[in-house]
C-alpha cells in the first residue's frame, strides 16, 4: 500500500540543516535554524537547567506516568510566569509536547467548538498554517509585516480584525514575532484587545520567546491586557528557548475563561485531544523548569542568564542595523525589533548567492535569526550582504 503516497518535499528549514552540515568550508554561517548561539557558536545549556538536572537524578523516585493533564505545578508554575494570574480571568492548563503540541491541541479544541475560521497575518511563522490546515480550519490570511520597509502593517491588521465574524479565531504572537521581529506597542494591543471582544473573536496566542524581547515581564504586558479584557483565550506556550530546552519538548496549553468551571471544561477536552494523540506528555523538562521556578536562587540564576542572552541578541542587532542601514535605510528598524528573528528584503537568487559563494546560510524569504551571529562575524556578514 505505500506505492499509493507521493513523495512529501522536505521541510526547506530542515534541508537548510542538512545542507549546512554537509558544507566543508570552516566560515560558513548559519542564520537559518532557529536556535541560540553563544559567541562560540554552541547553544549552551542555562546553568540552572544544568543544576535542576543534578537534583532531580538524585531525587526524583518514579519515571511512571504522569497522566494527560502533564504536571499541575509545572503548569501552575509556568501561568504565574506568563499569565500573573492578574487578569481577573479562571484558567486551566495541559502540558504538551513543545508549544507545537501545545498549538495542535488548541487547533483540535477550535475545530470542536465549531470554530471554522482563523486569521493569520503573514507572514508568520511557516508551522502555524499547516497545523491549522491539519486540524480543518479555514485560513484567513492578512498583512502583518511589510518587508522593504519594515514596519508592522497596523492599519491592515485592524481592518482585518474588525472584518472577521464573531465565532472566528485570531492567531497572535505574544511578542518576538517569528519571523518579522516587528514590535505591537501597548496601545495597539490594547486597540486590538478592544476589536478582539466587540467583534467575539476568540484569541489564540502564541508565547515562545518570553524573555528575548524586552524582559521577561515586558513581553507579556501585551498579552495580560488582552487576557484581562476578553472573556476567552488560548495562550499556547513554549519552554524551548526561555529555557533552552529544545530537545526536551516542553509546553503548556492555558485555556483562559470568564469561569473556572468554563475553564476546567476547556482543560478536559484538551486532555481528552491529548489522549487520542500522544496519551501522555514528556515529563523530564517540565520537571526541570518546575525546579527552577520552585528555586529562588535556580529562578535568579535562570534569569541572570536570559538577560544576558538577550542583551547580546539586541547588541548584534543593533550593531547589523547600523552596518546595513547604507544599502537598506529601512533596515535601520531593525534596532528597535525584538527578539531572535528578522526579515531581510532579499531575494531568493541574493539568498542563494550567499550560500553558494559566501556559506552563509539563511531560509530563502530572507529571515535570519540574530543570535546565529557571533559579535566577530557581524562586519564580514555586513560586507558580503552589501556587495550583493
Amino acid at each position: 500500500m505505500f506505492d499509493m503516497l507521493a513523495r512529501q518535499p522536505d521541510d526547506p528549514l530542515l534541508a537548510l540543516i542538512g545542507l549546512f552540515r554537509k558544507d566543508a568550508r570552516p566560515g560558513k554561517i548559519d542564520l537559518g535554524v532557529g536556535v541560540y548561539r553563544d559567541e562560540t557558536g554552541a547553544t549552551p545549556i542555562f546553568r540552572a537547567v544544568k543544576a535542576a538536572e543534578k537534583a532531580l537524578l538524585e531525587t526524583q523516585q518514579t519515571k511512571s506516568y504522569i497522566g494527560p493533564e502533564g504536571d499541575a505545578v509545572y503548569l501552575d508554575l509556568l501561568w504565574s510566569l506568563t499569565g500573573g494570574n492578574k487578569t481577573g480571568r479562571a484558567v486551566a492548563g495541559v502540558q504538551t509536547p513543545g508549544g507545537s503540541g501545545a498549538l495542535r491541541l488548541a487547533a483540535d479544541l477550535l475545530q470542536g467548538m465549531g470554530v471554522k475560521r482563523i486569521l493569520l497575518g503573514l507572514p508568520s511563522w511557516p508551522n502555524h498554517a499547516s497545523i491549522f490546515k491539519a486540524a480543518g480550519l479555514e485560513i484567513v490570511a492578512y498583512p502583518f509585516f511589510d518587508v522593504p520597509s519594515q514596519t508592522v502593517l497596523f492599519d491592515r491588521m485592524v481592518e482585518a480584525l474588525d472584518g472577521a465574524s464573531a465565532g472566528d479565531a485570531v492567531l497572535l504572537h505574544a511578542s518576538c514575532h517569528n519571523p518579522s521581529g516587528g514590535v505591537l506597542t501597548s496601545l495597539q494591543w490594547q486597540e486590538i484587545a478592544a476589536i478582539v471582544e466587540r467583534r467575539g473573536l476568540l484569541p489564540l496566542v502564541d508565547l515562545a520567546y518570553q524573555g528575548f524581547g524586552r524582559g521577561l515581564e515586558e513581553d507579556v504586558v501585551g498579552l495580560r491586557s488582552l487576557l484581562a479584557a476578553v472573556p476567552e483565550a488560548l495562550v499556547a506556550i513554549s519552554s524551548s528557548k526561555s529555557f533552552g530546552l529544545y530537545r526536551e519538548r516542553t509546553g503548556a496549553i492555558f485555556a483562559v475563561a470568564a469561569s473556572q468551571v468554563l475553564a476546567d471544561t476547556a482543560r478536559s477536552n484538551l486532555a481528552a485531544l491529548a489522549r487520542i494523540s500522544y496519551s501522555m506528555p514528556p515529563d523530564h523538562g517540565a520537571a526541570i523548569v518546575r525546579g527552577i521556578l520552585e528555586s529562588e536562587a535556580l529562578k535568579a540564576d535562570w534569569m541572570q542568564e536570559l538577560d544576558g542572552m538577550r542583551a547580546r541578541i539586541q547588541t548584534i542587532r543593533q550593531s547589523l542595523a547600523a552596518g546595513l542601514k547604507g544599502r537598506w535605510p529601512s533596515l535601520a528598524a531593525m534596532a528597535d525589533q525584538e527578539g531572535m528573528f528578522s526579515l531581510l528584503p532579499l531575494s531568493e537568487a541574493e539568498v542563494l548567492r550567499l550560500r553558494a559563494d559566501h556559506g552563509i546560510y539563511m531560509p530563502t524569504s530572507g529571515r535570519i535569526n540574530i543570535a546565529g551571529l557571533k559579535t566577530s562575524d557581524v562586519d564580514a556578514v555586513v560586507s558580503k550582504f552589501i556587495a550583493l
